[in-house]
């Protein structure tokens, strides 16, 4: 498993293990009667917005770190490949009218 796989495989633990702990938390506060129903869910809403948006600079940090990895290592990006093939395409167009 390469260590891209590894690390967001490991964020993902992290991140399913810390649902449950609040989970149970938050459960043990309404048993407790420190919270009530609503509050709880009010938290967990809370939870899942802050979450959700640390997921997603996790995944523009990542996808930028990529980015930097093939343009040092001077990879051809699909983009490259697509004009590349595009002016194939036309040159072997302009070869057969030529002929």
């Amino acid at each position: 498993m390469s260590i891209l796989k590894k690390g967001l495989a490991f964020g993902l633990g992290l991140a399913i293990a810390s649902k449950e702990q609040v989970e149970k938390i938050i459960d043990e506060l309404v048993k407790k009667g420190e919270l009530s129903l609503d509050e709880s869910k009010e938290v967990i809403d809370q939870w899942k917005q802050q979450t959700e948006a640390r997921k997603t600079e996790v995944q523009r940090l990542v996808r930028e770190q990529i980015k930097q990895v093939i343009d040092k290592l001077e990879l051809a990006t699909k983009e490259d490949v697509r004009q590349l093939e595009e002016r194939i395409r036309r040159l072997e167009e302009k070869e057969q009218s030529g002929q």
